[in-house]
């Protein structure tokens, strides 16, 4: 019978990790007036049979808050909150880390507290319409383009974002610099149009995102600071150019030496997006020696293959955690992964959708 890598311990920074199986970032609007609370507790302890769980984009200031009901980590009700949610996590034996969200011009202003102000690197409109709970859908509204200040102000509340999830007893923070939020939208020349030092060349764009990865990593430490890439990703009106492939060459190298514990690359092409080339996939892990997870579109049988190849570290799995509580279990044990799965209910405020998915019942299946 086969071992699998795919659950077999591994070392992740300083951590061990009880398999490689990864939880990966998915929004689900439970946090009534952005605060984490017992229902979302509940969510995360059911999927804790993952060696590592990332957590929904979580925003590192009121300015980022640009969904209805998406959780902060800013204030001490978010950080009590996120606490009650590691130490059950860290009860069920696996590790987890919180994804740093500044949603940039994928926003709207009555998704944000009062004051609050919708930020991107150029003002430039994304294409497309944003949820609100009480008008529904609404176009997204033109962005300010960020002032000097505004950028120091920026990577001010990620640095202090990733103390408050040390204080909240977190193994670490992924910087979500994909899917078309703001720190993506500093590489990319269609959302980039500023002039130097932080637009123009490919270095240029790179600048923000990389001096804010080392500032986090040398404040809370570089094995506990990952980052989340889409290279040819189209989430939110993103669209691909010509220099993508040095772009995350580039970065690939400038994060190996920064020295932080993961690059979390996703690649959506299983849900209609363009597919992530195999040889994108190789320059960045020839060039950043670290621990490298993949994510998007993995079965058991792929994720083994990519492990025991030397591609990835790490798998990560999103839309099968969401109705298959215990992923990990199934996979495992070769049972039937749940098909049922309520899409109507992924981003709304209650239990049903989100907690009451069963784990599976061997006895029920004979």
């Amino acid at each position: 019978m086969k071992t699998y890598q795919l659950f077999t311990p591994v070392i992740l920074g300083k951590e061990t990790l009880a398999n490689r199986i990864v939880m990966a970032p998915m929004t689900r609007c439970r946090a009534i007036g952005n605060i984490p609370n017992s229902l979302m507790a509940k969510y995360y302890q059911q999927r804790a049979g993952a060696g590592l769980l990332i957590t929904e984009g979580t925003s590192p200031s009121p300015n980022g808050l640009g969904y209805a009901r998406i959780p902060g980590i800013y204030n001490k009700e978010q950080i009590q909150g996120w606490k009650k949610i590691t130490e059950t996590v860290h009860k069920k034996g696996s590790k987890i880390f919180v994804q740093l969200m500044h949603t940039g011009r994928i926003s709207h202003s009555l998704n944000m507290p009062t004051g609050s102000v919708i930020l991107a690197p150029s003002a430039i409109k994304a294409a497309g319409q944003m949820w609100i709970d009480k008008e529904k859908m609404q176009d997204f509204p033109t962005p300010k383009s960020m002032s000097t200040e505004e950028l120091l102000q920026t990577k001010q509340e990620f640095v202090q974002a990733a103390v408050n999830a040390m204080d909240a007893g977190f193994d670490g923070v992924e910087l979500h610099a994909a899917n078309g939020y703001l720190l993506e939208e500093f590489l990319s020349p269609n959302t980039n149009i500023r002039n130097a030092p932080y637009g123009g060349s490919v270095e240029n764009r790179c600048r923000f995102v990389l001096e804010l990865v080392k500032e986090v990593a040398d404040t809370i430490g570089k094995d506990k600071t990952g980052i989340r890439l889409s290279p040819y990703g189209v989430a939110n009106d993103m669209l691909t150019y010509p220099e993508v492939e040095a772009t995350y060459e580039y970065l690939a190298a400038e994060l190996n030496t920064i020295g932080i514990v993961y690059i979390h690359l996703v690649d959506h092409s299983a849900m209609g997006a363009p597919l992530v080339p195999a040889n994108t996939k190789q320059n960045i892990r020839d060039h950043f020696k670290r621990s490298l997870i993949l994510c998007g579109g993995y079965n058991k049988e792929s994720a083994e293959v990519d492990i025991e190849k030397g591609l990835a570290n790490l798998i990560g799995f999103g839309r099968p955690f969401l109705n298959n509580p215990d992923l990990v279990a199934r996979l495992l044990s070769n049972w039937p992964l749940s098909q049922a799965l309520h899409m109507d209910e992924f981003y709304s405020a209650g239990e049903k959708g989100y907690t009451d998915y069963p784990v599976y019942d061997e006895n029920e299946s004979q």
